[in-house]
């Protein structure tokens, strides 16, 4: 097999990391032990599959050395064997290679979601408010944090645009191919006659930036401060808690009102606004190098769409990878994997096709 010095050297390194877990110098440095618990965290999945190829690899070439055996009984066992574990190990191998794949630095961060009603009038803004909370039921059974940062609801109870930190392990790596138009069709509740109506919404997810990725010059942003609006007590309208910054060389503004505390705002704000500045460098430098790349989510028209959810057939199709599953009931439930696995699977996929070299 291809990459066995790297698939080496790294399972010599996750050993070497385990080991410094135990010292009692690491231990006592929290900030020390953190750095290299991560670091055997990554490789962990790796140095597993690695060792089980390792002993499957083994498996083989025992059932191969008893194939030259006399005994026509412990042969036919050996053919069984080998018949078993080729494909097992092509398997592994197939794997091993994806997880040398060079890694998006940003699978480990948290994210900022973002969803807005598109095309549809009060039909957008119910879909909407159901996909947030499709991505909140998904975050729950993923054992992610889900903080709102901004809301806007509708008349008719939906939503018109909400803004939310989603924290927890490696969430950008499982919610990265979300961006984009996702369409609804179905017969919506004010529909005397029973048309199936289309509506859009769009969804953007972006890799939240800490404070090393983007650095903010005070002098750069205008900070606003406001009474907040909608459900929240007494302190409603009385306090100036709401905080609005504009980061005037971008003219891009972020607003947070979810808190009581307008430190608490002001920080959350912050943080969508850091996540905001670093994905339009990303795309900057995407530019760069010549990379074509469309807007994360085009203009909510009806014909920009990379998914469908056609509530009539209980279906949910994906565009980009030709998806398509009856269990829409399951998925607005947020039973998001099969979906996030199939575009995940798809995607290396592509890049193995495209060459990209492994790295351990």
């Amino acid at each position: 097999m291809q990459y066995l010095d790297r698939l080496d050297e790294a399972e010599a390194r996750y050993d070497e990391l385990t080991a410094k877990m135990a010292d009692p110098a690491v231990v006592s440095d929290p900030e020390e032990y953190r750095k290299i618990a991560k670091a055997q965290r990554e490789l962990a999945e790796l140095v597993t599959k690695y060792r089980e190829w390792k002993k499957k690899d083994q498996e083989l070439r025992d059932a191969k050395a008893m194939l030259r055996e006399h005994d026509a009984d412990l042969r036919e066992l050996a053919e069984a064997e080998v018949k078993r574990l080729q494909p097992e190990l092509e398997e592994l191998e197939k794997q091993l290679q994806i997880l040398l794949l060079p890694k998006d630095p940003n699978d480990e961060k948290n994210v900022v979601l973002e969803i807005r009603k598109g095309a549809g009038g009060d039909e957008a803004s119910l879909f909407a408010a159901e996909l947030f909370r499709m991505y909140t039921r998904y975050a729950e059974e993923q054992g992610w944090r889900v903080e709102i940062t901004s809301l806007s609801e509708s008349s008719v109870g939906g939503i018109n645009e909400v803004i939310a930190l989603i924290s927890g392990d490696k969430v950008y790596s499982r919610l990265k191919y979300e961006s984009g138009v996702h369409r609804v069709q179905r017969v919506p509740a004010t529909e005397a006659q029973g048309r199936v109506h289309t509506s859009t919404v769009t969804v953007a997810v972006m890799p939240e930036a800490d404070e090393v990725d983007v650095q903010i010059d005070p002098k750069d942003i205008r900070i606003d401060t406001f009474c907040s609006s909608g459900p929240g007590g007494q302190s409603v309208n009385t306090t100036y808690s709401a905080v609005r910054i504009t980061h005037l060389p971008t003219n891009t503004v972020v607003s947070c009102q979810d808190e009581k505390s307008q430190i608490k705002n002001r920080a959350k704000a912050m943080q969508v606004l850091r996540s905001r500045l670093y994905q339009m460098e990303l795309e900057k430098q995407l530019a760069q190098i010549g990379a074509e790349r469309k807007s994360m989510v085009g203009t909510g028209d009806r014909s920009e769409k990379i998914r469908t959810y056609n509530f009539p057939q209980n279906r949910v199709t994906d565009h980009r990878i030709g998806l398509t599953l009856h269990q829409l009931d399951q998925v607005m439930e947020g039973r998001l994997q099969p979906v996030t696995d199939a575009l995940t699977a798809y995607y290396q996929a592509k890049r193995l096709q495209n060459g990209d070299r492994a790295e351990a």
